[in-house]
C-alpha cells in the first residue's frame, strides 16, 4: 500500500492576542502566513536566510525571524508581530522616539528593528550602547547609519527607568 502524505497543515495560535485556525503549505514559513493569510505586512520577508531581521517577530515571547520559521512550528503558539505590538501599545514609545531621532528613512528594516528592540528592553534595565548594537546586530539598515536607532532605543530605555526622556 502506499502511503498518500498531505502537503498541507492545520494549525491554531494565537497572533497579536487573537485565536487563528488555518490550513497551510507544509513548508510555508511563518512570516509569508503572517503577510499573505492574515495580512499582517509589517514583517517583511527579504534575505530568507534569518541574516536581515527584517521578518523579527515576537514567537512565545522571543524574537525569532519568521523567514526561518515554518507556520507550522507556530502552532500552538503566541506569536506578536509589530503590527500588535503597536495596537496594545508597547512599543508605541519606541516608535516615536524612532520617528523624533530620525532612525527610520525608507521604512523597511523598522519592524523588525522595532521588535528586536522591544525584546531588548522587555528584559528590563538600561542597556549600554554596545549591549544595544550587539542585540541589533542581527538586523540590517540601508539608510540611517544606525546611530540613531541606537540613540532611540537608549532615550527610551533610559524613559522607560526613570532616568530621562524619550
Amino acid at each position: 500500500m502506499t502511503k498518500v502524505f498531505s502537503d498541507k497543515v492545520d494549525i491554531a495560535l494565537t497572533v497579536n492576542g487573537e485565536p487563528v485556525e488555518g490550513r497551510v503549505p507544509a513548508g510555508q514559513h511563518l512570516v509569508d502566513f503572517l503577510r499573505q493569510a492574515l495580512g499582517l505586512t509589517g514583517a517583511h520577508a527579504s534575505c530568507e536566510h534569518g541574516v536581515c531581521g527584517a521578518c523579527t517577530l515576537r514567537v512565545d515571547g522571543q524574537a525569532v525571524r519568521g523567514c526561518l520559521m515554518l507556520a507550522a512550528q507556530a502552532d500552538g503558539a503566541e506569536v506578536w508581530t509589530v503590527e500588535g505590538l503597536t495596537e496594545q501599545g508597547s512599543s508605541r514609545d519606541l516608535q516615536q522616539a524612532f520617528v523624533a531621532r530620525n532612525a527610520l528613512q525608507c521604512g523597511f528594516c523598522t519592524p523588525g528593528m522595532i521588535v528586536a528592540a522591544e525584546d531588548l528592553l522587555a528584559r528590563g534595565g538600561v542597556p549600554s550602547r554596545a549591549e544595544i548594537r550587539e542585540h541589533l546586530s542581527g538586523n540590517y539598515c540601508r539608510c540611517t547609519g544606525y546611530e540613531a536607532i541606537v540613540d532611540a532605543v537608549e532615550g527610551v530605555a533610559q524613559a522607560r527607568a526613570g532616568k530621562g526622556a524619550a
